[in-house]
């Protein structure tokens, strides 16, 4: 019984490091960090809650609270308040929005409600029926 073995290994072809499949583009940026998707198709009655980021592509009813980035699918539809640092809308928000940091409403979203930010940048195509408040509270 031989412990090691004097026989040469088989050429094969290098492994490359395993890369994972691209995301479907949806129109949503890419982020470079850990974060989670609610699929298109997918629906949620409640609260969400999340740190870091989410992109939701699917439909949520209820309240959306985070300390992070949330980015709004453009197949999405939300019914309730957000709050969260950073929030990207594409899809469409029936309700207020409160970040902390920035609030961006791209072109072919719609938001129906108010948005309270530090920020706001909002493309010519996008539909807006609400107020803002935009500065740093004091």
């Amino acid at each position: 019984m031989a412990m090691f073995s004097t026989r040469k290994p088989e050429s094969a072809e290098p492994v490359s490091p395993a890369r994972p499949e691209p995301l479907p583009s949806n129109g949503a940026s890419a982020s470079a960090g850990p974060g989670g998707i609610l699929s298109r198709g997918v629906s949620i009655t409640g609260s969400v809650k999340f740190h870091d980021q989410l992109l939701i592509d699917g439909e949520v009813k209820g309240d959306i609270e985070s300390t992070g980035t949330l980015t709004i699918g453009e197949h999405a539809y939300i019914k309730g308040e957000v709050r969260s640092k950073s929030v990207t809308v594409q899809g469409t928000v029936e309700g207020n929005i409160f970040a902390t940091e920035r609030c961006e409403l791209l072109a072919g979203c719609t938001l129906h409600g108010d948005v309270e930010a530090p920020r706001l940048v909002v493309d010519e195509n996008a539909t807006f029926l609400g107020s803002a408040k935009i500065g740093s509270p004091k």
